[in-house]
């Protein structure tokens, strides 16, 4: 009911539009659809139903409307007008308009069921455009945007605003965006409070600024000063009246839902496209997302930490690197170049996304996507540093050497990298159930590979995927790259929500993996009674402003960053 007693007039969303099936119809608006099948004379109902629902005067009186041979005023009818009616409604194809009243603007009724609402919410607080000079071509072009929406904005002048800049607010408590140009495009600000948009604004045109791209914007600037104020006036918009943001972090797997989300436009070639944007001054104080639930998602964080354009860290990637008979991916860090490798590709990234995070923090640190990988990683380095590493007897081969992973790996050790003489050296750790393995040249003092695991078998399989690892690194990778290896730390996030088939055994890597992950609170357990507990907290050594973004900006993505007081292998 209205406010003045009157029922809602319910009318189609206005860019509804139908298909004709053989035998139904599929049904498609702004940000929902259906397909309704099973009837002939569902076509026939459909036109019955457009005349009925759409805003156009009435029949005259006495008038029959018939469609297809379907009379109206058929009860059977009715009944099916009925019942597509509900199938609308249920899909979000319909919009209630208020009786009696001027009616929304019909951007609001294409975007949501009750635009009245969202109207109300805009004409309470009208937006204010600000900008150092309220003429300049952005916040014109931005104001024009507000008119055509069917607000009519405030204009106000601050001169403390850089040029070209302009912020629009609206709604109460009040939200903003900032555009600005840049001289390679431009930008527009996830929706927040006014002066965390202003802080934004500046990081990113300190971010997006290009010294090179000088100049070579002036061909079409006035179309992409257009698409900045268009996009600004619809986040502005959409923010205060209550509607979901057009970035659609929800569909767009490079976004994080819950993370702002930065237009970023581009001159040359023209395109435009919205980036996560975790490295904004007020990133620590935002509330965290909870850790990755699997590997899929983790990754899905690293590709946001790693974005080309906003990211901190740069993209773990195979590029040209073989990925037989391992997988390594490589990128860029603070201390040169970094090669990790895996079983897998997707495995190869975490690792190496992991380390490169700690490369930038630059103190000892232990990254991880959750609190469990950070410990597993912490524990296992622990426990690989302490002293009673070399302690004790070597077991014998016989339990581990029949393993198939174990078997496989050092095959691959001892053919594909040519070291038939390097063979791990596996120990029980104290009384725990934990195994430490090393791969070594017999001779030399220095490791190819080492692992901590939770039987003799996997801490050897793990160390010879170590050592094929690092050959393969060093054979194809960039020239002085340092190698990350693989460990069983990832291994609860590899196998999280995977369903191994029933006949393979732990040959396959999923399966072994799996097992690893099964294991694994009992190994952290055991490590914990050896080592200690896990550290605590990560704290960066002095005020590096990279690193405190680094770090804000993993623990936004659920990352969890602890110390490493025993430093790095």
């Amino acid at each position: 009911m209205t406010a003045h007693g009157e029922p809602p007039t319910v009318r189609l969303r206005p860019g509804v539009e139908a298909t004709v099936l053989r035998s139904g119809l599929h049904l498609r608006g702004r940000d929902a659809s259906v397909t309704l099948e099973g009837s002939r004379a569902l076509p026939a109902l459909w036109e019955l139903l457009r005349e009925r629902l759409a805003p156009e005067p009435a029949a005259p009186a006495g008038a029959v409307r018939r469609s297809g041979g379907l009379d109206p005023a058929d009860p059977r009818v009715a009944a099916a007008l009925d019942r597509l009616t509900g199938q609308l409604r249920a899909h979000g194809l319909l919009a209630e308009f208020p009786a009696g009243r001027e009616e929304p603007a019909a951007w609001l009724a294409a975007s949501t069921e009750r635009p009245a609402a969202a109207a109300a919410r805009l004409a309470a607080a009208p937006p204010v455009v600000t900008a150092a000079d309220p003429e300049a071509p952005l916040a014109a072009a931005l104001v024009r945007a507000l008119h055509r929406a069917g607000v009519r904005p405030e204009t106000r002048t601050d001169g403390c605003l850089p040029p070209g800049l302009a912020v629009a607010a609206a709604g109460a408590p009040p939200v903003a965006v900032a555009a600005d140009r840049t001289a390679g495009g431009g930008f527009v600000t996830a929706p927040a409070a006014p002066d965390r948009v202003r802080e934004d604004a500046g990081a990113l045109a300190a971010r997006l600024a290009d010294p090179a791209d000088a100049g070579g914007t002036e061909a079409g600037a006035d179309a992409l000063t257009a698409l900045l104020a268009g996009a600004a006036a619809q986040r502005l918009l959409c923010a205060a009246a209550g509607l979901p943001d057009p970035a659609g972090a929800d569909e767009d797997q490079r976004l994080l839902p819950g993370r702002p989300a930065v237009l970023v436009a581009e001159a040359a070639p023209p395109r435009a496209s919205y980036h996560p944007w975790l490295a904004g001054p007020a990133a620590a104080s935002e509330p965290a997302l909870p850790p990755a639930g699997d590997l899929a998602e983790a990754l899905r964080r690293v590709g946001a930490l790693a974005d080309p354009l906003l990211g901190m860290l740069d993209a773990p990637l195979p590029g040209a690197l073989p990925q037989l008979p391992a997988a390594l991916a490589a990128c860029r860090t603070p201390a040169g170049p970094l090669v990790a490798g895996a079983p897998r590709a997707d495995l190869a990234r975490l690792t190496a996304a992991c380390r490169a995070a700690e490369l930038v923090l630059g103190g000892a640190s232990v990254v991880g996507a959750g609190p469990e990988h950070a410990r597993g990683r912490a524990l296992r380095r622990a426990a690989l540093a302490a002293d009673r590493w070399d302690a004790g007897p070597a077991l014998p081969e016989e339990q581990w050497r029949e393993h198939p992973q174990a078997r496989h790996w050092r095959a691959v050790l001892t053919g594909f990298a040519g070291h038939a003489e390097a063979l791990p050296v596996v120990r029980r750790l104290g009384a725990e159930q934990a195994y430490g393995a090393v791969v070594r040249i017999p001779g030399s003092p220095a490791a190819l590979g080492s692992a901590v695991e939770a039987t003799p078998a996997d801490a050897a399989a793990m160390a010879l995927l170590g050592a094929v690892t690092r050959a393969m690194a060093a054979d194809h990778g960039p020239a002085g790259a340092a190698h990350a290896p693989f460990s069983g730390a990832e291994a609860p996030l590899a196998a999280a929500g995977a369903a191994p088939a029933a006949w393979a055994d732990e040959g396959w890597a999923d399966v072994w993996l799996a097992g690893i992950a099964h294991r694994e609170p009992a190994l952290t357990a055991a490590l914990m009674r050896l080592t200690g507990p896990a550290p605590g907290p990560w704290l960066p050594p002095d005020a590096d402003p990279a690193a405190l973004r680094t770090a804000a900006a993993l623990r936004t993505c659920g990352f969890t960053v602890l110390a490493d007081a025993k430093g790095s292998p």
